[in-house]
């Protein structure tokens, strides 16, 4: 079932991992993540390697092998390259602007709307219809992007509010006339 957890992942020059029976800390160029992983999987390393291993063939084993290796990978892929995910505004007025590190955005309410990150999140605002989720933690970077969208989700009609750069928006046709 788990193709994904028997894959190694290789280790790139300037990490470092560290195994301390179930807890894992990477460290790279970019910062360090830990993380505690399921007490039913092993890992070890083998040749600047990390092996991931389960104890069975159930069901359960095979789903946590898949997804204690994915997490693994996303850490090391994380503290060296890092995660982003772009935010785009779409609308008459809709716009962003950065104020110290908090991103204030006009997107239709009757008040400017604050986003704080996260820690461990940097927003960055390249123009007023874009917002930058940046960090190493692809989780984080995830629900902080997600957090955004949810100000103000896209609508079928117009295609109003905030996507992802990559999303599209199934557009609706409105009331048909006479």
């Amino acid at each position: 079932m788990s193709r994904v957890g028997r894959k190694p992942i290789a280790i790139p020059n300037g990490v470092e991992v560290k195994l301390n029976g179930t807890e894992v800390s990477v460290k790279g160029p970019k910062g360090t993540l830990t993380r505690t992983l399921h007490p039913e999987i092993t890992v070890k390393m083998e040749d600047n390697q990390v092996i991931v291993e389960r104890p069975s063939d159930y069901r359960r084993h095979k789903a946590l092998h898949g997804t204690m290796r994915s997490l693994l990978a996303n850490m090391i892929e994380g503290v060296s390259n890092g995660y982003s995910k772009t935010l785009e505004l779409v609308g008459v007025g809709y716009r962003a602007q950065k104020k110290g590190n908090k991103v204030v955005m006009n997107v239709g309410y009757s008040h400017p709307v604050e986003v704080t990150p996260l820690d461990g999140i940097e927003l960055d605002v390249p123009s007023q219809t874009q917002i930058v989720v940046k960090g190493i933690d692809k989780e984080l970077v995830g629900a902080q992007a997600a957090n955004i969208r949810a100000v103000r989700e896209p609508e079928p009609y117009k295609g109003k509010g905030i996507k992802y750069a990559d999303e599209r928006i199934r557009r609706k046709e409105g009331k048909a006339s006479k």
